[in-house]
């Protein structure tokens, strides 16, 4: 199964496993009486868009190049991401409102039933983010890493539910406003996750370099090749699933224009079939 193929599927669990919980955590929170949890339903129902907008970007950025895009499409898929993080904003701004209008509002306790449920939200979450986390690292995709944290962060958002509700059926009376605390708190956990999706996904449209460990993996290849005495250079940015690489090569001063231009053309193959995630690579070679 290729990248994309993985990438696509792993898309479509998230979205199965959203629209689930988005109906079992609303049905939850209506009929037990918890704010926490309706917030925690809102959240995986933005989730839903969310992975909708990731599978749409891993489609999209896998496109060929073409006249207009040499370099392939892969640059929409932190724009994509930067459209999650919007929903995840947005999801804990919802929120955060609306736990501040409950703790002000007078209601009913939430219901016991309700943490057993929890529970076991809180661990399929968690596996979810696993499961998507370890996906996104095999296919190097930014917007993946961002679907496996909403994960979390739902699991998280759970976990706030779980603890506000247990304070309120412990202390009784007078604290019932305890699970409106705790999604409160959830609104704040979700933008600091929204955070910590949106900085590398900018560092990515930025060219940010941090990549030391694949330019030691290109220089560790480049010399195997033959008549490549060393590098220099190596400048990298990524783009979807690939990396697109600017090596300096270093040749022996005296040989024809001829075979050096092989030797680049010997390098350049060599290193897209040991590192098979490189995407264009631009050999400039300098002499010995």
């Amino acid at each position: 199964m290729s990248k994309l193929q993985t990438a696509i599927k792993t898309t479509y669990f998230s979205i199965a496993s959203n629209a689930a919980m988005a109906i079992l955590k609303g049905l939850t929170g209506y009929f037990g009486n918890s704010y926490a949890v309706i917030a925690d339903a809102i959240e995986s129902t933005t989730d839903i868009f969310s992975s909708l907008l990731v599978l749409f970007g891993l489609k999209y950025t896998n496109r060929p190049a073409d006249k207009n895009h040499p370099y392939g499409h892969g640059r929409a898929e932190p724009l994509i991401t930067f459209l999650v993080v919007g929903f995840l904003i947005a999801s804990a701004i919802v929120i955060a409102h609306e736990s501040i209008v409950n703790i002000r509002t007078p209601h009913e306790m939430p219901k016991g039933y309700t943490l057993f449920i929890l529970g076991a939200i809180i661990a399929w979450k968690e596996y979810s983010f696993q499961l998507v986390m370890k996906r996104s690292k095999e296919t190097n995709s930014s917007s993946l890493r961002a679907d496996a944290w909403h994960h979390r962060s739902d699991a998280i958002t759970s976990v706030a539910a779980f603890v506000g509700i247990s304070v309120a059926l412990i202390l009784g009376k007078g604290y019932e406003a305890a699970d409106d605390w705790a999604a409160l708190f959830a609104a704040g956990f979700i933008l600091y996750n929204a955070y910590l999706i949106f900085r590398p996904a900018l560092g990515e449209i930025m060219d940010e370099h941090v990549y030391d460990d694949l330019i030691v993996e290109i220089k560790k290849v480049a010399v195997t090749v033959e008549g490549i005495v060393d590098t220099e250079k190596c400048f990298i940015r990524k783009a979807g699933m690939q990396y697109h690489v600017d090596l300096h090569a270093i040749v022996e001063a005296n040989i024809t224009v001829k075979l050096g231009h092989e030797i680049a053309h010997n390098l350049k193959d060599t290193l897209r079939k040991e590192i098979p995630e490189l995407g264009h690579v631009l050999i400039h070679i300098e002499p010995n």
